[in-house]
């Protein structure tokens, strides 16, 4: 991919959005990074290199401008002895370094845009960079807040667990001692009169309850023998 069209994606990259669909935003974003890095060394590279052109191109327009001066001293010393020819030749050798002086300014003029453009290429790239270091800086906190979150999350919920199994198992014990006690008590003891009625009563009722049964049990077999 050349350099132009990496900038360019990266320039109109939304960083939020890729990594909302990365799978692996911690790694998406480092993959990022040195992508930006790698473009931005590029990109400092080229302007590296128009800069240096113009600065070539600065000295040739002055050398050419000291080699104008000197032709004109030459014209001036050449009419100051009466050498019109030859001072005439040197206005014409100066007007020809005139106009070539003058194409190399022409050329300066792209380098200006080219060497413009880079830097607002630059100042973009940095802006990128600086945004997807925030967004790795916000992912690591976030991560290591989780992290932290969970171990402290996992140990409360472990302890509340604990805390309520070893309240239920004291329950348990507290009412298994008490049954203990109430058994314990009845060892040995006679039933009160109280007691022996209630038994009684209850043995009377089942048997009652017995008799209805065992009649109606009857009842239904004898209609069952008619048919």
């Amino acid at each position: 991919m050349g350099i132009f069209t990496r900038l360019t994606d990266i320039i109109n990259s939304n960083i939020t959005h890729i990594l909302d669909k990365a799978e692996d935003p911690d790694k998406m974003i480092r993959m990022m990074i040195q992508e930006m890095e790698d473009t931005l060394v590029e990109v400092r590279s080229s302007a590296a290199r128009v800069i240096a052109d113009r600065k070539e191109l600065d000295r040739h327009i002055s050398r050419l401008q000291k080699v104008q001066d000197d032709w004109y001293v030459k014209a001036e010393l050449a009419l100051s002895k009466n050498r019109e020819d030859l001072a005439n030749a040197a206005l014409v050798e100066k007007s020809k370094l005139v106009d070539l002086a003058l194409e190399l300014e022409q050329d300066r003029t792209p380098l200006e845009e080219a060497l413009s453009k880079y830097e607002a290429d630059i100042i973009l790239l940095e802006a990128k960079i600086k945004e997807a270091r925030q967004k790795q800086k916000s992912l690591f906190e976030r991560q290591n807040s989780a992290e932290s979150q969970l171990k402290v999350r996992s140990r409360l919920y472990a302890n509340r667990i604990e805390n309520v199994m070893n309240r239920f198992n004291l329950m348990e014990k507290r009412v298994e001692e008490t049954e203990s006690r109430v058994e314990a008590s009845e060892l040995g003891r006679e039933k009160s009169l109280h007691e022996e009625f209630i038994d009684l009563e209850a043995t009377e009722k089942v048997a009652s309850e017995l008799a209805e049964l065992k009649a109606k049990v009857a009842k239904k077999d004898s209609k069952d023998d008619k048919k």
